[in-house]
This record gives structure tokens, C-alpha cells and sequence, in this order.
């Protein structure tokens, strides 16, 4: 098994701290915002998480899962530990680990016992569209989880990890190494870090026109609406 890809890091920020997410802002806002600024698909539908009330943020390290195979012997032999400390190299704090499904959305991608390295090492959290299990562990945890959902039975003989800090495709949506993912319970957008200044703007701006629309819905006129001689000012 080759090496994992080493060109696909993320962008230097020039040393300023990571950004946050507006205030009100939220997954649809950041949704449509991407939508105004970029011509790809950038959202997943909601998925599970254990702590729905904890919202995720922060830029992707990724770990890509493929159905396993017996004879791939360096990959099997870095196994979880090896690949996580390759995704998230040494600066892990505040990223989120992405992990990508391999074809078996259904099948375990860990559990609290090796996913605990993510609150060791200070992650915000994780985001997949495979199962996980432990759910109740992970929510304890404090980290911010999002997954397809629960799973009982133990998936190393389904799916394994084989390489880090490449793009995966999850959910539908590509994932880069650096990306910001954001999550909470509504759904799931990941962002250019490229971009994601100009993104993160846009969706505040798109906020604050939606609360402006709420105090004009308030103030309409019904009759002259059902006349046609007055528009819906909301989009």
C-alpha cells in the first residue's frame, strides 16, 4: 500500500486564529451563501449526532475508508491509530476529522475506544456518512459527532481506512483536506477555505436579510396581496 498523498494542505492562514461561524448564522444560511458563490454541490443532508444541540466547526483533516482488503498489508498495519496521526499531523487542535463511508454507509467506522484520541488531541470533532458506535460515549465525550447513525457490530472486516489528507467524497460532497465543515441539526455544508471568509460573510449578510423580510411579512397587507397589486418581498 502506498504512502498517503502529502500535497493536499490546507491553506495558510498567514497565523490568524481559526474563524467562527456569525452569530444566528446556520447551516442553511452557510448553504445558500455557497450557492451564490460557487457553482458545486456543498451540503449533506442532516445526519445523525449524539449531542444534535452541539454545532461543528472547523477544517477538515480526512481519512479515506475503503472495503477491506486482507492483502493491502501497510494500511492494515498503520490500521486507526497510524492513519488518524497521519490526517491530523501536529497541529490537531480545532479540526474536524472527516471519514469517508467506502461504499458501506451501514457498517461501523469506530467506536468511543478509538475515537477517543479526538478529545486527546483536542479535535472539535467528527463528521462521516458511515455508522459509529458508542453513540452515548461519544455524546459524553464533548466532542461534536455526526454520522449516518448507530451500529452494534464491530466493521474491520467491512471497511478500513487506507489513506489520509486526500479528498474523500462524502455524503455526495467532496471533501478536501482544509475544508471547513460545519454541522448541526439541520444538516451539513462544507466550504473552500479558499473561500471561506467571503462565504461566511455572505451568509451573515443573508441572515440579516431574512430577519429584515420577517419584520415586512409582519407588516403586509392581505388584501392587497391576495389582489395581486402588492409582491412577496421574501425570495
Amino acid at each position: 500500500m502506498p504512502h498517503a498523498p502529502q500535497d493536499h494542505t490546507p491553506p495558510d492562514r498567514g497565523g490568524r486564529p481559526l474563524p467562527v461561524v456569525p452569530e444566528g448564522v446556520g447551516c442553511a444560511d452557510l448553504v445558500d451563501a455557497m450557492g451564490r458563490l460557487h457553482g458545486h454541490r456543498a451540503d449533506l443532508l442532516p445526519l445523525t449526532s449524539p449531542a444534535p444541540e452541539r454545532p461543528l466547526f472547523g477544517p477538515a483533516a480526512t481519512i479515506a475508508y475503503l472495503p477491506f482488503r486482507d492483502d493491502f498489508a501497510e494500511g492494515n498495519r498503520l490500521g486507526f491509530a497510524g492513519w488518524f496521526y497521519r490526517a491530523v499531523g501536529e497541529e490537531p487542535s480545532g479540526k474536524v476529522l472527516v471519514l469517508s463511508s467506502g461504499g458501506y454507509p451501514d457498517a461501523s467506522h469506530g467506536g468511543a475506544t478509538k475515537l477517543s484520541r479526538l478529545a486527546n488531541h483536542g479535535l472539535a470533532g467528527l463528521l462521516t456518512d458511515g455508522r459509529l458506535r458508542d453513540l452515548d460515549e461519544l455524546g459524553a465525550s464533548g466532542l461534536s459527532v455526526w454520522c449516518s447513525g448507530e451500529a452494534t457490530r464491530w466493521g474491520g472486516d467491512t471497511v478500513a481506512p487506507y489513506a489520509a489528507n486526500v479528498p474523500v467524497q462524502v455524503g455526495g460532497v467532496t471533501v478536501a483536506p482544509g475544508d471547513f465543515v460545519y454541522a448541526d441539526r439541520s444538516g451539513a455544508v462544507v466550504l473552500p477555505a479558499a473561500s471561506l471568509d467571503r462565504v461566511l460573510a455572505e451568509a451573515q449578510k443573508i441572515r440579516e436579510t431574512d430577519l429584515g423580510f420577517l419584520s415586512s411579512i409582519r407588516e403586509e397587507n392581505p388584501e392587497a396581496l391576495r389582489r395581486g397589486e402588492d409582491s412577496s418581498t421574501e425570495t
